[in-house]
């Protein structure tokens, strides 16, 4: 075939990979011809070669598309997730959850209790983001900011709507559980929110408040019951009865080394051997004292 005629076909395919919406093809396939007409590849080899990277990149496009709009705290991964620091927390039984095969499938919930600081929402954050890696369609949002959005909609009417649009995510994440307030027609939205997901869609959420706590969250007892019936029924529970990790990290800066000894000026070490010296003279006074 001649120059020109050859050009005319790569014309074509390029218009026709386009209209298939096969991008990544479109961008190799004459690289990998060559490739291929240099090392005689038979044409299955070929096309399963240009389709094994069209459906990488695919993949690679939804996991981005996916990070983008879960909205998750940037940083909060498994890798550095302090799991020595919480040992009633298994790291195998995380990694499993991970994977999200069978719970998500089934609607189940994961429920994370613990004090400010102990690390719920960064534990959260990093089993959505390796849900999402996996494939998964995950929403992490305080669960004030979401009950304001769903008491906007059952104002405009639309409630039903804008619950029915959460179910295209696999996981919504709702961190600090405990904080919203006790207005009714907050907790009522929030009810009907964990009433719609029931055995349909999963839900994780962080709570700095045991059960025992919640009814300051629904001030209506029988609605509370209702809660956390439908939230445990299907549920993994992690207590992580840790002291504070921001107390603990500010605790180990003021007792830290201090600055190096070669950037000490010689005042100060003066003044650490006149207190040194003072040590046994006091201790001396005491003993006469007594």
């Amino acid at each position: 075939m001649s120059t020109a005629g050859l050009a005319i076909d790569a014309q074509r395919l390029s218009l026709m990979l386009n209209e298939l919406r096969l991008p990544t093809i479109k961008h190799l396939w004459s690289d990998f011809a060559a490739q291929a007409d240099k090392e005689g590849w038979p044409a299955s080899r070929f096309l399963a070669a240009l389709a094994e990277h069209e459906l990488a990149e695919r993949d690679r496009r939804r996991i981005e598309r996916h990070l983008a709009e879960a909205h998750l705290p940037a940083g909060k991964s498994l890798d550095c997730f302090a799991f020595d620091a919480v040992p009633m927390i298994s790291k195998a039984q995380v990694m499993a959850l991970c994977a999200g095969d069978g719970w998500l499938e089934q609607g189940a919930n994961l429920i994370v209790f613990g004090p400010p600081g102990g690390g719920k929402s960064h534990l959260a954050a990093a089993i959505g983001l390796a849900l999402v890696e996996n494939g998964w369609r995950v929403l992490f949002t305080r669960t004030s900011d979401l009950v304001q959005r769903l008491q906007v909609a059952r104002r405009e009417l639309s409630l039903e709507s804008a619950i029915a649009k959460l179910d295209k995510y696999h996981l919504l994440i709702l961190d600090d559980f405990a904080y919203i307030s006790r207005d009714q027609a907050e907790t009522s939205v929030l009810f009907e929110l964990i009433s719609a997901r029931y055995e349909r869609r999963s839900m994780l959420i962080t709570a700095n408040q045991p059960f025992g706590e919640w009814n300051r969250v629904f001030p209506d007892p029988a609605m509370t019951l209702a809660a956390v019936d439908r939230l445990v029924h299907h549920a993994t529970i992690f207590e992580m009865n840790v002291e504070s990790y921001r107390r603990r990290t500010a605790q180990a800066r003021r007792s830290g080394a201090g600055r190096p000894a070669e950037y000490t000026t010689p005042k100060v070490l003066e003044t650490m051997r006149d207190n040194q010296d003072e040590k046994p003279n006091l201790a001396s006074d005491n003993q006469n004292r007594h």
